[in-house]
């Protein structure tokens, strides 16, 4: 014979429920078989919420009842229509009769005892089983429906409800050796005491139903119909990339499910495992799939270790104090005292000096705990012996599963390897009795997190996790996040990272997701940039206020490990809190120039807080977008190098109008059509300025090794000051005031151009500086800094330089004939791919 146990998932509606009955069919052909289900998904916590109400004179316990009678009686009518639906639908109003009166006498007595609420609790399965065989019957399907509690006995041992198993094992098997059927329907999860008064077995009861039964009659099998294709690496709703273990031993099983694996229920197959009888854990909703056996002796396969389960709700206790060195039965009175409140201890660990123990509990335990043990231990306390008892909650605990895990050598390691490169910290660890098991503590925030990275160590690829936080949401940050989505796969497959966009913001609002902002369309991706960037448009205007940076403050107080802030905006108080993120261990990507063009100092000080900090910083695109001219810089300064002149055409806006500019029209007419094609800041004065440049060159040199500050360059505009303020510091759209004015500087402009253009020699606008230099532009410090409109001639590498592009040539002890860099100094796609880049550093 066998045994199928369906679960409420599988028997939920009618659409499931011709679903078990077509597994039913087929598994009678293989051999004789009991089918055992328990109640309709969501009517045990129905049932129980009736009671509630009902001993609470809630008079609203009857409408409950009729709304679950309802629910029954349009399942009935979908399942089984027509004539055959009478006797089911008589037999269905009878028990909600028998419901009804049982919560009435409990509404006039005010009482509801265990008992009374384990009679309440009976109904689902009941009601769930006769339906079934209802539909069996109407089909014509030879079965019998039989009740649980005419077999399975329960009575009171060591003060709690327990099953009589010698008594219920007798009782099954005198009444199969006796039985003819092939198939029989029984509930699962209830029983009966030896007064005849219904009991039930408490949580996985119908899984215990069904063990019992397997038992009893020494079932060839014991399948176990679920919602999924059998035991997981990991639960699939943390980890999409867990996949069915196909073979497991009892132990493994037994562990995975003591630590949260909610498949099957470690008290419950306990006579099972004893048996030897294989287990089956199978999917109601893809019968086809093998799912997973679980038996005494499962084929070795390649991998040892089998999976990953977690429990939440944990509480740790600390106890701590110096009278517990050398002093025996402070643990023995420790224990005592949560076993005499019923509390269970979790896990176990012990400081080598004996002067801590940690111990983990369910949350809901931890009060019960503390109060115990303090009283237990005033004495000691008073006498500073003992610490009262510390209680930290938010705890998760995170278990690595394998047979024979002592002997895996390095899987502890790897566990803790795959944790360490996602900054996750760990608590407390432990290694089972067992050896099948190796445990972690961690933070209920992170675990998710670290389920995701040990399933990478052991099951997959292993990618590292680097979670970013972008401020700005404007054509750079949107270029940034279409380029992250849509190489995806290659940045995980070649540099073996997983980029997970954890908090973007703009001026106004924010938005955070510890797990990852999640995005609609196929496989959590969006499958054109218009409708990524509608996506997050819309989520930034419904999420928080972005007042005083609370952004910033907001994700500083998460704690997550491998955090990048990636800066796209062009903000002074962002720049500003840098040294703060750095202290709470994010690294910072930034093209926002600010920060590192502010008082030497500052840089410095930055430079030094990384270092402290463990972290990293950098700002590729803050002078060539993604020209790697920083970059080579600092290889130079790193090579021992060092850089004898840099010179830098580092506007592309300036660059593109002396490249353009003739004389045939005026440059006041060149600035306006740059700023119609977009070439130019919605203010052109700014650049114009050289603010941009200017701050370029001090990043330049700070990288190459010089203490420069802003008055340390000379500054040379080829506009006047007075034009580039204008009137009060605002830039009209028509920008008529701005234009005439420059209109009048157009022959002085001209006679620049006439002058160099008679010596065969170009414009240029170039920030250069020169070290050991000498002369009026020196300093003391023994270099030379100047911005200013050049003449260049052919010899020159930038002379044949034109439209927006930006290059630099730097000159070094090692080069002496130079190094030069060319290409696209700006534009939103050129700077995201440079941020993308110093992304990847990390």
């Amino acid at each position: 014979m066998q045994v199928l146990k369906f679960g409420g998932s599988s028997v939920a509606n009618a659409t499931n429920i011709n679903k078990v009955i077509s597994i039913i069919r087929k598994a009678v052909k293989r051999d004789r078989t009991i089918a055992v289900s328990s109640a309709i998904s969501g009517c045990t916590d129905s049932l129980i919420a009736i009671g509630k109400k009902a001993v609470a004179q809630d008079p609203f316990y009857a409408q409950m009842i009729r709304d679950l009678e309802k629910k029954h009686m349009d399942l009935i009518k979908e399942l089984i229509p027509g004539e055959d639906s009478e006797d089911i639908t008589n037999e269905c109003k009878r028990l909600f009769g028998n419901l009804t009166e049982i919560c009435k006498g409990i509404f006039y007595l005010k009482e509801l005892t265990p008992l009374s609420l384990d009679h309440i609790e009976s109904f689902g399965e009941l009601l769930s089983t006769k339906i079934i065989s209802a539909k069996l019957k109407s089909m014509n399907i030879s079965h019998l429906w039989k009740d649980s509690r005419d077999l399975i006995k329960t009575g009171t041992v060591n003060g709690k409800n327990s099953v009589l198993e010698d008594i219920t094992f007798e009782n099954i098997g005198k009444f199969f050796s006796d039985a003819s059927h092939d198939l029989y329907i029984m509930p699962g999860f209830i029983a009966r005491d030896l007064e005849g008064r219904t009991t039930t077995l408490g949580r996985g009861g119908s899984d215990y139903t069904a063990s019992l039964l397997a038992v009893g009659i020494s079932a060839r099998v014991l399948e176990i119909w679920t919602d999924v294709c059998g035991m997981m690496t990991a639960d699939p709703r943390t980890v999409k990339e867990a996949y069915p273990i196909r073979n497991i031993s009892y132990t493994e099983a037994l562990e995975l499910s003591h630590f949260g694996a909610k498949v099957v229920y470690p008290p419950t197959i306990q006579p099972v495992v004893k048996q030897g009888i294989p287990i089956y854990v199978k999917n109601t909703f893809e019968p086809a799939d093998p799912g997973t056996l679980i038996e005494r002796n499962p084929p070795e396969g390649r991998n040892k270790i089998k999976g990953i389960s977690s429990s939440d709700k944990i509480a740790l206790l600390s106890m701590v104090g110096s009278g517990m060195v050398g002093v025996p039965g402070y643990s023995s009175k420790l224990f005592a005292a949560l076993a005499n409140n019923n509390i269970n201890i979790i896990l176990i660990t012990q400081a080598s000096s004996v002067h801590t123990m940690c111990i983990a509990i369910s949350e809901a335990d931890a009060d019960t705990a503390k109060k115990a043990t303090d009283e237990l231990f005033a004495y000691e306390i008073s006498l500073g012996k003992v610490e009262p008892l510390k209680v930290e909650k938010g705890f998760s605990i995170i278990s690595l599963v394998g047979d024979d895990m002592k002997n895996q050598s390095g899987a502890s390691g790897k566990m803790f390897e795959a944790l360490g490169r996602e900054g996750i910290n760990i608590r407390a660890i432990a290694q089972g009795s067992s050896e099948r098991n190796v445990s972690t503590v961690v933070k209920t925030e992170d675990v998710k997190n670290a389920i995701r990275s040990i399933h990478k160590a052991f099951f997959g690829k292993s990618y590292k996790r680097l979670n970013l936080f972008v401020a700005g949401y404007g054509t750079v940050s949107k270029a940034l996040i279409d380029i992250i989505f849509r190489r995806k796969e290659y940045i995980e497959n070649t540099f073996g990272k997983e980029l997970v966009l954890c908090g973007i913001s703009n001026s106004r609002n924010f938005v955070i997701s510890r797990d990852g902002i999640m995005f609609p369309g196929k496989s959590g991706v969006t499958t054109t940039p218009e409708a990524l960037s509608d996506y997050l448009k819309f989520i930034l205007a419904d999420g928080e206020k972005n007042a005083d940076n609370s952004y910033i403050k907001k994700i500083a107080a998460m704690h997550m490990g491998n955090s990048i802030f990636v800066d796209c905006t062009a903000d002074r108080s962002i720049a500003d809190s840098y040294p703060d993120l750095f202290k709470h261990k994010f690294s910072v990507v930034a093209c926002n120039k600010i920060a590192n063009s502010l008082s030497y100092d500052y840089y410095s000080q930055l430079k030094e807080s990384t270092l402290e900090e463990g972290v990293t910083y950098n700002y590729e695109t803050t002078v060539g977008a993604a020209l790697p001219i920083v970059e080579t810089i600092r290889n130079i300064v790193n090579c021992g190098d060092s850089v004898l002149s840099f010179e830098g055409i580092l506007s592309g806006t300036l660059n593109y109008l002396f490249s353009k500019y003739d004389g045939s029209k005026s440059f006041a007419g060149l600035v306006k059509d740059a700023r119609e094609l977009g070439y130019t800041e919605p203010d052109p004065r700014i650049d114009l300025s050289g603010t941009d440049v200017f701050r370029k060159l001090l990043i330049s040199a700070r990288e190459a090794g010089l203490q420069i500050d802003a008055s340390d360059i000379e500054f040379e505009g080829f506009v006047p000051e007075s034009l580039i303020k204008g009137h009060g510091g605002k830039f009209s759209e028509e920008g008529d005031e701005f234009y005439s004015g420059l209109e009048k500087e157009e022959k002085s402009i001209e006679l620049l151009y006439n002058t160099a253009a008679k010596e065969e020699k170009k414009l240029r606008f170039i920030a250069s500086f020169r070290t050991g230099a000498s002369g009026s532009t020196a300093t003391d410090k023994g270099f030379a800094a100047k911005i200013a409109l050049e003449k260049i001639g052919p010899e020159h590498p930038f002379y044949n330089l034109e439209g927006s592009d930006n290059a630099v040539s730097i000159v070094t002890v090692f080069y002496p004939q130079g190094i030069v860099i060319k290409g696209a100094g700006a534009g939103a796609k050129q700077t995201a791919g440079g941020l993308l880049n110093d992304i990847l550093k990390n």
